[in-house]
């Protein structure tokens, strides 16, 4: 029993090399199944929540599709940048894209409905799955790409986060690489939802509700009095505090 044992499992066959070797780390570049594992990944974090937290992600859950993803934060309406950046984008930019704007992978043309998709993610929520393509060029050849967007909670609660994956397929060539929209879907977080379709009013709407927080500018009268005369106006000088306890008044209740 003992000499089968060592001729079957403790050392390798005639002409093998011995080194052990993990299913995971095969069909490591295909686009659809890091894609669906990816997904698979997020919706195992919600835990019957709607929206996951960012702080649940963890690089060992995505390991196959680590060169590939990225983290976003919500920085403006229909606009987001990388806070984190797998391998894969890295080289397709040539440079660290840390920091970066997620526009910046995309041709200027497209940029408009990438950041009308991008908004009703973040304010659906909802997924979002976009069909890229870079046109050949001198020194590039042509290359298509998926990325998928997924809505996040920051520690806060608010959704300004997201979960993502891009991979292009075809030569690298000279970086950066950049792509045009083709073709783009939203997917209700819950099946059979209503989804946000991707229009410019998301975005505006946004921009109007914060515009609408925003404190009007303090009129000065004498620079409006110099501004009738043509004179140029003096700089308004801070508010004092004396200046803004006059503004208060003191009702007096009578009962």
């Amino acid at each position: 029993m003992s000499n089968d044992n060592h001729n079957s499992g403790d050392h390798p066959p005639d002409g093998a090399s011995g080194r052990l070797l993990h299913m995971v780390d095969f069909d490591h570049g295909n686009p659809a199944r890091i894609l669906a594992e990816l997904r698979q990944y997020w919706q195992g974090l919600r835990q019957g929540r709607a929206i996951p937290l960012r702080a649940d992600v963890e690089p060992q859950g995505i390991r196959r599709a680590l060169d590939y993803a990225f983290i976003l934060e919500r920085v403006a309406p229909g606009a987001a940048r990388f806070r984190l950046a797998g391998r894969h984008l890295i080289d397709l930019m040539g440079m660290e894209v840390r920091g970066m704007p997620l526009c910046s992978f995309l041709n200027p043309p497209s940029r408009g409905r990438l950041s009308d998709v991008l908004e009703t993610v973040f304010r659906g929520p909802q997924l979002a799955l976009l069909m890229l393509e870079a046109k050949a060029e001198y020194g590039r050849p042509a290359m298509r790409g998926r990325m998928l967007l997924m809505p996040l909670r920051s520690d806060l609660g608010d959704v300004t986060r997201a979960l993502g994956c891009l991979i292009a397929e075809g030569e690298l060539g000279t970086a950066p690489r950049r792509f045009d929209l083709a073709e783009d879907q939203v997917i209700p977080i819950f099946e059979g939802a209503e989804v946000i379709a991707p229009s410019p009013s998301a975005r505006n709407f946004a921009e109007s509700a914060a515009e609408w927080q925003a404190k009007p500018p303090r009129k000065d009268p004498a620079a409006a009095a110099a501004g009738a005369a043509g004179r140029p106006a003096a700089p308004l000088p801070p508010e004092t505090p004396e200046e803004r306890r006059a503004r208060f008044r003191i009702i007096a209740r009578s009962d």
